[in-house]
């Protein structure tokens, strides 16, 4: 099991994509608490030329309750990550964490069918872009 999801964008500009990824997000409940322009940010700090990279921080509400619910520990893994990279120019790729496969760690079994639904909506996000 891959610990991600992601598919490839060619006919979009980088904003283009990062809105679109956005709006599929929202379309499964999810809203962005966090947006970090890593290219800005190692610019900033490390005076390094970088990529186009993005990082969504991800949440849908509902299932960050039900999960710290299940487990109040779950806070070390939200909200889910979701990346937008440029490594060349027109060459977009988009990608989102599997909650699965971060889950599993987790000795608590009635995270399971929490973490299936979020990677079922996250899975949708990627497949729609």
């Amino acid at each position: 099991m891959e610990y991600y999801f992601k598919t490839s964008m060619s006919n979009s500009t980088f904003d283009e994509a990062a809105d679109k990824t956005i709006k599929e997000l929202q379309k499964e409940g999810f809203g962005v608490l966090t947006e970090i322009d890593l290219k800005s940010t190692l610019k900033n700090k490390l005076d390094v030329n970088f990529y186009n990279y993005k990082i969504l921080g991800a949440c849908n509400a509902s299932f960050a309750y039900k999960a710290l619910q299940a487990e109040d520990k779950i806070g070390t893994m939200l909200p889910c990550n979701v990346i937008i990279q440029e490594k060349e120019p027109g060459n977009i790729e988009i990608s989102a964490v599997n909650p699965i496969s971060s889950m599993v760690s987790v000795k608590n079994k009635s995270l399971g069918d929490i973490a299936v639904e979020v990677s079922d909506k996250l899975k949708r996000v990627i497949e729609n872009l």
